[in-house]
């Protein structure tokens, strides 16, 4: 894509790179611009089933570059939609990686802080390895949490060990990200990326259309009651069967007792 947001392919399963090393891959608005275009593409882009996203280097991400390419431009150089804009760019970040509809692995290979650590946590799942170090970093810097901190984190490990990272922004090493559940693979000496990978390999094995819908009714039923949780299953049962090759397969594979091979269609 670019020099600082590279992306590869390997089947179904591509792998974006953040690539600013020398500032441990910290979010300028200029990256964050191909993040968003990155979402865009994934999208749009039927070859792709899943997307794993990691960082050059040492680092995942360490958050909103601070030494001025990630600074909000003087009100009166920003465009009108800008100014009366109501989420700021890392808003609209956690919004398009969230809304991924195809699954999304974060391979933390490094420092996760701050933003960087809201858009690992904006993925469905997390690999990591010894390396990888997660850090709220909003009260340092005297703020209240943002880029969907506040949204994601307690969804994943609960309420108070939510307020516990956010009140106190202390580090979390790799062993301790794993039993809180920010990691749910935890990779040997620096196997994040590869651990990620075989965990998006794996996903991209079965039927592409179902993936997705269960991904919208995971997202959707999250926060809803029983009764809409059921209504929306069964509107995703329709979904998932709009691929009439993959609902065939899936039971010829069965009966043929042999591994399947779904197209997506």
């Amino acid at each position: 894509m670019s020099e600082i947001l590279g992306l590869e392919r390997d089947g179904h399963v591509a792998v974006a790179t953040l690539n600013r090393p020398e500032r441990l891959n910290a979010l300028s608005a200029e990256l964050s611009a191909e993040l968003l275009g990155l979402c865009r593409e994934v999208n749009d882009d039927d070859s792709i089933w899943t997307l794993v996203i990691t960082g050059a280097g040492r680092g995942f991400c360490s958050g909103v570059d601070l030494s001025g390419g990630g600074r909000r431009r003087e009100l009166s150089e920003q465009s009108h939609s800008e100014r009366l804009d109501e989420l700021g760019w890392v808003g609209r970040q956690a919004l398009a990686v969230s809304g991924i509809a195809k699954p999304t692995v974060a391979a933390v290979n490094g420092v996760a802080a701050g933003a960087g650590m809201s858009l690992a946590l904006a993925c469905d799942l997390r690999t990591g390895d010894s390396r990888s170090r997660f850090r709220t970093v909003f009260a340092e810097r005297s703020l209240s949490p943002d880029s969907g901190m506040s949204y994601f984190l307690p969804r994943i490990v609960g309420y108070a060990r939510a307020a516990d990272l956010i009140f106190t922004s202390r580090d979390v090493g790799a062993e301790e990200a794993y039993r809180l559940g920010l990691l749910d693979r935890l990779a040997e000496g620096e196997g994040a990326l590869d651990a990620a990978v075989e965990l998006a390999t794996s996903i991209a094995s079965l039927p592409p259309l179902a993936i997705q819908s269960a991904k919208r009714v995971l997202q959707h039923n999250i926060n809803v009651a029983l009764h809409e949780a059921l209504l929306y299953e069964t509107a995703g049962l329709g979904y998932a069967r709009r691929a009439p090759n993959d609902l065939a397969e899936s039971i010829a594979s069965f009966r043929e007792r042999r591994p399947p091979h779904f197209t997506g269609t």
